[in-house]
């Protein structure tokens, strides 16, 4: 475990009372067109969503409206059936990804991607297991999940080292932006119809913000943040913030931050 405990400042009534406004304002249905999330709301079969909330997560670089036209070019290469082309695709099958690419993400990543999701299906049900594999119900965050995760997904002799960078890990001292995303999209469970909940075992209380420019920018307005550089250390102090508002769902104040970041928030135009 990499956790190191951190001195927390206290948040204040104001701040805890703008944080649940926003986020009450900005979990819910109306967030979704416009964001990568948009991507495996397309879907209903479990694995069909982890695949292509995991593509839109780590392809979540970027202008938002590219991702998302990235991300369905590419379950239009899957024959927009993600799960049934990743467990039944040929060799010759694959010579169609060739020419995708996005930023630096090509198509040696893109077909290493699609080789492990082939061999990791063919052995479990859903992409959960990739993480909670490595946890215990003791563990505080997902820490030791995203480093397992990291390892399981880069063992194979055919794992390319360029592919590594698109892989975060908290040993590296990532923030793990991307996965964190992508597990809330996974674990969250409440009624307003963004997050899935579709998993069981990783639990909502374990989960870590992700660290996003609008998110980070926020909490260091409102105090939230005490740590100068944005590593895995600041997202595990920021979510400790957070779980001072609600231990068992710390992350629902991702809502809140990314939607004042996105508003152009000013500290100093509210009253702490």
């Amino acid at each position: 475990m990499l956790n190191i405990e951190v001195e927390l400042t206290p948040i204040s009534q104001s701040i805890a009372d703008l944080l649940e406004l926003k986020a009450e304002e900005y979990n819910q249905p109306g967030f979704i067109s416009h964001d990568p999330i948009s991507i495996p709301h397309r879907f209903s079969k479990k694995q069909d969503i982890e695949i292509m909330g995991f593509w839109a997560a780590v392809l979540a670089w970027g202008q938002r409206k590219t991702i998302i036209s990235k991300c369905l070019e590419l379950s239009q290469l899957m024959d927009n059936a993600p799960y049934d082309f990743v467990k039944n695709h040929q060799d010759s099958d694959l010579e169609k990804f060739l020419s995708f690419k996005h930023r630096t993400f090509n198509a040696t990543d893109t077909l290493y991607f699609l080789h492990f999701f082939q061999n990791f299906y063919k052995q479990h049900d859903s992409l959960e297991y990739a993480f909670s594999s490595h946890m215990s119900e003791s563990d505080i965050t997902i820490e030791n999940g995203l480093i397992g995760f990291y390892d399981l997904f880069s063992d194979s002799e055919n794992f390319p080292a360029r592919t590594r960078k698109h892989i975060a890990t908290p040993v590296r001292k990532s923030s793990c932006k991307r996965l964190n995303m992508f597990l809330r999209w996974m674990v969250r469970k409440d009624n307003k119809g963004v997050d899935f909940g579709i998993w069981d075992t990783i639990k909502s209380s374990q989960l870590v913000c992700p660290c996003d420019v609008h998110v980070d920018r926020i909490a260091r307005k409102l105090g939230l943040i005490q740590r100068p550089v944005t590593d895995w250390r600041t997202a595990t102090e920021l979510t400790a913030s957070l779980r001072m508002l609600n231990p068992g769902d710390p992350v629902l104040y991702d809502f809140a931050l990314f939607g004042l970041g996105i508003e152009g928030f000013a500290k100093e135009e509210f009253l702490i």
